[in-house]
């Protein structure tokens, strides 16, 4: 059992290592193979130029900058030809990037060829050749960089279409593609030189994990607000109730917290590892922005409840913040212990006039119903008395 182990780790660590030197050992392989690929009636020349590196080293160079020009055009003319059937420049800038890395890295495989050719020392040629490739593996690192930056760009546009990409989570998103891109530019790059990176990426690993025990209520933040980013279940200018009470606008959603505007002018700022976990309700949701008002209104019993019902609808519409579509209605709900329970129903147009409509409201109902006497029952208890006490009965003593 213990020999069956061992030949497998060693069986391991040997495919690891041909893994390793694969990328260096094909491109020696067919930088080697070069003069095969040419035609027949080219080989006597090409042997002649074995005699005279330099002239050789001068012409493989002048080749690839023509190769890489002509590859160069060609890419640009169809590119082109396909670009021209959309309305969008994106495509057309994203070409623009394209165009340069795509000479260069035919122009740097010609050179390496040309190294190749040089009469130097085997170890000066390699890391010669290894140079070169970390040269191209760098520039479309680069690059990388600038295409991350305009995909990025071109969707947070189209926030109807991709809503978990906006201009806010874009920094996020940058961020991730750039780490991403950085890790495998140093996976090809370790690989060119013939480094073993699985140590290197256990290393990494361990990094993580420590990195994200340390600042595990950071990254809790971050991810929640990447889900409250692609969730949206509320944004900026809305109105919010949160399960302490508190009521106000939503003024910033950042990756790390949410702050909100109370009525009292005070800005509360709550991580969003906690306001994503909580009962949040937002008063600017729905079909509209509309909020709906329930203003609870008693009479005493013996009032005409038609006329509250035609006062109270009146007051509705001749106050000039309330919505006339959806229209003020009326509705008694009950009987309660000491009077008829009404409620007036309305909509006013933005969650923040909820007070101050509510407050004109109720002064003109008072107003109103001491007007035109409808009373308004409050908790009152009266005393019968059915008999007095006797001590009172007969009098008090002297």
């Amino acid at each position: 059992m213990l020999y069956n182990l061992f030949m497998i780790n060693k069986t391991i660590q040997t495919s690891l290592s041909d893994v390793t030197n694969t990328p260096t050992l094909e491109v020696t392989n067919l930088i080697g193979k070069f003069a095969d690929w040419l035609p027949e009636s080219w080989q006597p020349y090409w042997n002649q130029l074995q005699t005279i590196p330099l002239l050789k080293f001068v012409i493989i160079v002048s080749i690839g900058y023509i190769v890489g020009k002509i590859i160069q055009f060609v890419f640009m003319r169809s590119a082109t030809q396909v670009t021209k059937r959309t309305r969008t420049k994106v495509d057309d800038e994203l070409i623009e990037m394209l165009k340069r890395p795509i000479f260069l890295t035919v122009f740097l495989f010609f050179l390496i060829v040309a190294t190749k050719s040089l009469d130097i020392s085997v170890n000066f040629k390699n890391t010669i050749v290894h140079l070169l490739l970390t040269q191209i593996v760098l520039m479309w690192m680069i690059r990388g960089f600038g295409v991350l930056h305009l995909l990025l760009k071109v969707l947070s546009d189209l926030h109807n279409k991709y809503k978990m990409i906006q201009r806010k989570t874009v920094p996020l998103f940058s961020l991730l593609g750039k780490i991403t891109l950085i890790a495998a530019g140093s996976y090809f790059i370790l690989l060119i030189w013939g480094i073993n990176p699985t140590a290197w990426l256990a290393s990494a690993g361990v990094i993580g994990i420590a990195v994200g025990l340390a600042a595990k209520d950071t990254l809790s933040n971050l991810f929640s607000g990447f889900f409250i980013f692609a969730d949206t279940p509320y944004k900026v200018g809305d109105f919010v109730v949160l399960d302490s009470g508190e009521r106000g606008m939503v003024t910033n959603v950042g990756i790390r917290s949410t702050r909100i505007l109370t009525r009292d002018d005070v800005e509360i700022t709550i991580p969003n590892a906690v306001i994503g976990n909580a009962k949040i309700k937002n008063e600017s949701g729905g079909r509209w922005e509309k909020k709906r008002l329930r203003i609870k209104v008693g009479v005493a019993y013996g009032s005409d409840v038609n006329q509250v019902c035609n006062v109270l609808k009146l007051i509705a519409l001749d106050e000039g913040n309330i919505c006339n579509n959806p229209e003020p209605r009326v509705r008694m709900r009950g009987f309660g212990a000491s009077s008829l329970d009404f409620e007036l129903l309305c909509w006013i147009e933005e969650p923040v006039l909820k007070g101050k409509v509510t407050h004109n409201l109720y002064m003109s109902i008072y107003n109103k119903f001491n007007e035109l006497g409808i009373e308004i029952p409050y908790n009152k208890q009266d005393i019968y008395i059915k008999e007095l006490p006797e001590i009172i009965s007969k009098g008090s003593p002297k």
